[in-house]
């Protein structure tokens, strides 16, 4: 009877604690938020040209996207409901592995609250992107791998082995976490099970679900590892590991960072952890790929760390029941938790512009980006929510005063997919011409059967333009108060003349980064 009772409670606090995430969520997409993101409008882009891969992705997000987009249409709300969804799923399969770890209500509390508030979390599931659903992934391999501990069933190894397959159909990144399990089934007891088909079934099914972006990618000239290449070495190569492990305290906050920690003390040392010892393993070997990496974005160590959390909160609920710290019960998740709301402001868009960077100054956080860029008064993540619409307008209002004998064979030309996903989106509001541009995936769809006289250049600068153009000139500039500073100010030439063909400029300008 107290064992059911508990049960209850613990399913209860799972529940709330999956809809506190969501309504964090939901409010923000609702009643503030900052618009569109870069990235968000190269993720509709794609959904719009369905595909087996993409130069910088596997499809499954894409696929999903596009389906949400199919029942909810494209705003803000409907692009970010999938990612609010997605977070408080996250959380509560969070809740069921510290469950199955034996935990009692106050660590299910703890460790679900410590993703809620996590800042990285919040970051990566306030936008449409692979990023929210990599969370979900790795917490449901990590559910299925403590039951695989604890009761080795054969269903257990396929669920492995589909959710490793869709893992990696929506973010290559799940190979480290494919890493982590194989050295874990070696360390563990479950390496007797290497003479059975299971393991090697769950291999296949991953392998086989996995298998469309592959063929893809031989069938693009590998256009996924040029892209990995170019991305590690020019875009992320300010990147280093010192900076790489002083962001974890930032993106999971000093108090997750300690519940982390504790973790990895409970699954190798604690006797009733060290069973799932597992976890840790896929933790560290993740960590060590990374570093030895050299130049990898902070964030993505970032699906690993739930596993831990549950760990760190089953531990410190047996040392909370001493007398003597009984105190800490009350203490630790309301410093978690004022912690985690006066830092939220920066992970996730709750204040309005001018309210938060007015809270940003009075806090003394200066503007952060992880892209080499320079910023002006807003981070980089905030900062490419703003001025998309307005270049649009004012393209379009280069556009609309062309002649019209030449408005049927002009295109815009836009550096990157966020100016070209932007073109693009507010098609529909603007009279726009065709897009085309260089970047990642556009290059793909770039139309060199186009029938052109005129361009419409978004930046850059005459000299350059003049090298494929003859008439280049400057007729009007995209300004926006919060936009990042290279998308700010940024001139608009009319160009006509070809010096050379469309596809030689398509050639020449390719960018896989």
């Amino acid at each position: 009877m107290i064992r059911q009772k508990s049960d209850r409670s613990i399913v209860a606090i799972i529940f709330i604690m999956a809809v506190a995430k969501l309504a964090i969520h939901l409010y923000t997409n609702l009643f503030a938020g900052y618009g569109i993101f870069r990235d968000e409008f190269y993720y509709i882009a794609c959904s719009n040209h369905p595909a087996f891969g993409y130069v910088d992705q596997p499809p499954l997000s894409i696929f999903l996207l596009a389906l949400n987009r199919l029942v909810f249409g494209d705003s803000l709300f409907a692009l970010r409901l999938l990612p609010a969804l997605v977070a408080a799923c996250t959380v509560g399969i969070t809740g069921l592995i510290t469950k199955r770890l034996h935990g009692g209500p106050w660590a299910v509390f703890l460790a679900c609250l410590a993703l809620v508030v996590a800042p990285v979390h919040l970051a990566m599931c306030s936008i449409y992107s692979m990023n929210c659903f990599d969370w979900l992934f790795w917490s449901l391999a990590a559910y299925i791998f403590v039951c695989l501990l604890q009761k080795n069933k054969p269903i257990h190894w396929i669920l492995l082995g589909v959710v490793l397959g869709l893992g990696l159909l929506n973010k290559v990144g799940v190979l480290w976490l494919g890493f982590g399990l194989a050295a874990s089934i070696i360390l563990s007891p479950l390496r007797k099970n290497l003479r059975t088909p299971w393991p090697w079934l769950a291999a296949g099914i991953a392998f086989i679900l996995f298998a469309p972006f592959i063929i893809w990618n031989l069938t693009h000239d590998l256009a996924h590892l040029e892209f990995m290449h170019n991305a590690t070495q020019y875009k992320y190569n300010g990147l280093t590991p010192v900076e790489f492990l002083s962001a974890q305290i930032l993106l999971i906050m000093p108090m997750g960072l300690l519940l982390a920690l504790v973790g990895l003390g409970y699954f190798f040392i604690h006797k009733s952890g060290r069973k799932y010892m597992s976890l840790a393993v896929i933790f560290v070997s993740t960590l060590i790929i990374l570093v030895v990496n050299w130049h990898s974005k902070s964030e993505y160590l970032g699906p690993a760390y739930p596993a831990l959390f549950t760990g760190g909160a089953v531990l410190l609920e047996i040392w909370f029941k001493k007398r003597s710290l009984v105190w800490l019960k009350y203490v630790f998740p309301a410093v978690l938790l004022v912690i985690g709301v006066l830092v939220a402001p920066f992970a996730i868009a709750v204040l309005p512009v001018e309210d938060f960077i007015s809270y940003s100054q009075k806090i003394g956080i200066a503007p952060e980006n992880t892209e080499s860029h320079d910023l002006s008064q807003l981070p980089q993540f905030y900062a490419d929510m703003h001025g998309w619409e307005n270049m649009a307008a004012t393209v379009s209002r280069v556009y609309t005063s062309l002649p019209d004998s030449v408005k049927s064979t002009t295109a815009v030309y836009a550096h990157n997919y966020g100016e070209a996903g932007a073109m693009d989106y507010f098609r529909c509001l603007y009279p726009l011409p065709p897009v085309l541009s260089p970047h990642n995936n556009y290059w793909l769809w770039w139309d060199n059967d186009l029938e052109l006289t005129t361009l419409i250049i978004i930046g850059g600068n005459v000299p350059d333009h003049k090298s494929s153009l003859r008439n280049v000139e400057r007729v009007d500039v995209i300004k926006s108060d919060y936009a990042i500073p290279y998308e700010n100010n940024l001139p608009v030439f009319v160009a006509s003349g070809f010096l050379r063909s469309l596809r030689d400029i398509w050639l020449s300008d390719k960018i896989f980064i």
